[in-house]
């Protein structure tokens, strides 16, 4: 059996994107837990006075609110990597279902891009040959500002790496 070696690059950049959620797993089942009750308790009230449809609807509502609640930890569950390496930016898109899409970019020609759109959370843009890839679109404003001037110093450091000779310091005077 023959085991071939895998070359492991070295990582320049690497960030893990997750989308923000205020509240933990916990805390979200206690606020459907309230709001089941309250909800349903105003129900009860209303069939007790004989407004019988309003039972129905209140389990509609809350079968919706549990749907909805549900999608949106769901959400919660997608991830977005940037990795830098001496060959590519690879970005690796991973869907709620954890389905994987990854893009592979070029860094040698490849810019970061903040596209500013009124009233809204600009757009983080990697362009790079007619390639426009967006990316941190979870992000808010400041976090995308951030990721965008560390992605822009990476990519400079790639570019412009410093090398450290030692015989070509300067000699250090003796004394």
């Amino acid at each position: 059996m023959q085991v071939m070696e895998q070359s492991v690059q070295p990582t320049l950049f690497e960030a893990l994107i997750v989308p923000h959620r205020s509240l933990s797993a916990r805390a979200l089942r206690l606020l459907l837990v309230a709001i089941c009750g309250l909800s349903g308790g105003t129900g009860a009230l209303f069939v007790w006075l004989g407004a019988w449809p309003v039972g129905g609807f209140t389990g509609v509502e809350l079968l919706l609110a549990a749907w909805l609640f549900r999608l949106n930890a769901r959400a919660a569950r997608a991830t977005e990597l940037l990795l830098l390496s001496p060959t590519g930016l690879r970005v690796v898109r991973t869907a709620p279902d954890g389905r994987r899409h990854e893009v592979v970019l070029k860094p040698g020609w490849l810019n970061v891009a903040l596209q500013e759109r009124p009233g809204r959370v600009p757009a983080l843009l990697l362009v790079s040959h007619g390639v426009r890839e967006e990316v941190g679109a979870t992000l808010g404003e400041a976090e995308k500002r951030d990721l965008a001037e560390a992605l822009r110093q990476a990519l400079d450091r790639w570019r412009n790496p410093v090398f450290d000779n030692p015989q070509l310091r300067e000699p250090q005077p003796s004394g």
